[in-house]
């Protein structure tokens, strides 16, 4: 039996705590499930905003998407956790991933390893918050035992792999990075090719995980080809259907959205699903549709 749908914002934009309280409840208002923040420079600490968004609404629980593993300590990322999880009444979920852009560890003077040492970092990370958090004697103690859910992000195969015995949530973007550090998006095949990938490294598991998607961009009417091409920068060789089956790109009427949410859902398993900041009143009654 497939999980219950559930629906997360990705708070993108920093504004006054008046503000970021008021957009918090607009976000709960609207059905949404989860409250996100990311972790890139530029954009909002994560931390602080996450124990504010708790102190301004009640239902919703908040996260990570995700954490640049690189840029934390893991015994200093334990004790945030812990503080943030105690802060939030339990409602925390700390999402991690290897982190991609190496002008914001340049920026931060921190070091922008090969693809094979990013990923040593965030498993190093992982290991070490699962035993740092696991100890009864760590202070501060998390709410939630042993620790928060832990949400895995990435697409590679160590990462996968990492998700199938760690991860309560593993996240896919549906893209990847190019060796400049931009992103290219992947085919709905390959996409598929990945889950598939990652249900293969998980079929062991007792209990199977969550499958998140960060969506990213949404149109409510009009003609679904016309935001199409607001995509075809992240790759010129897909197709308008291929790009109309992916689940990154959510166009048509709100009861057609819906129905291609309920078909990524049959075919990649996707049942939580996020979207950005600036597409959260489009999506709203969409989340409507879907609680019916």
């Amino acid at each position: 039996m497939s999980r219950p749908f559930r629906f997360a914002v990705n708070m993108l934009t920093g504004c006054t705590a008046a503000e970021w309280r008021a957009k918090c409840r607009q976000a709960e208002s609207m059905g949404y499930d989860v409250i996100l923040v990311p972790d890139h420079l530029g954009m909002p600490a994560p931390f602080p905003s996450l124990v504010a968004a708790a102190e301004a609404t009640e239902r919703p629980r908040v996260g990570t998407l995700v954490l640049n593993a690189g840029f934390w300590n893991p015994a200093l990322l334990a004790r945030e956790v812990a503080t943030t999880d105690q802060l939030t009444g339990g409602r925390l979920e700390l999402g991690l991933g290897t982190g991609y852009v190496k002008a914001e560890h340049d920026s931060a003077g921190l070091p922008f390893g090969s693809p094979r040492e990013r990923v040593d970092h965030l498993e190093h990370t992982v290991t070490e918050l699962n035993r740092l958090l696991g100890d009864p004697g760590h202070l501060p103690a998390t709410t939630q035992a042993p620790r928060p859910p832990l949400l895995l992000g990435g697409n590679g195969d160590r990462v996968l792999r990492l998700a199938a015995r760690h991860a309560d949530i593993m996240a896919f973007a549906g893209g990847g990075s190019n060796p400049d550090g931009s992103l290219r998006l992947v085919s709905p095949s390959e996409l598929a090719g990945r889950v598939a990938a990652y249900q293969g490294f998980a079929a062991d598991r007792p209990e199977p995980a969550e499958l998140n998607y960060l969506v990213q961009v949404v149109a409510v009417g009009g003609d679904p080809l016309t935001k199409v091409r607001e995509l075809m920068g992240y790759r010129t060789d897909l197709t308008d259907e291929e790009y109309l089956a992916h689940p990154a790109l959510l166009t048509g009427s709100v009861k057609e959205i819906a129905e291609r949410i309920r078909g990524h859902r049959e075919r990649y398993g996707f049942t939580y699903f996020t979207i950005l900041e600036p597409y959260m009143e489009a999506f709203a009654p969409v989340i409507e549709e879907l609680r019916d």
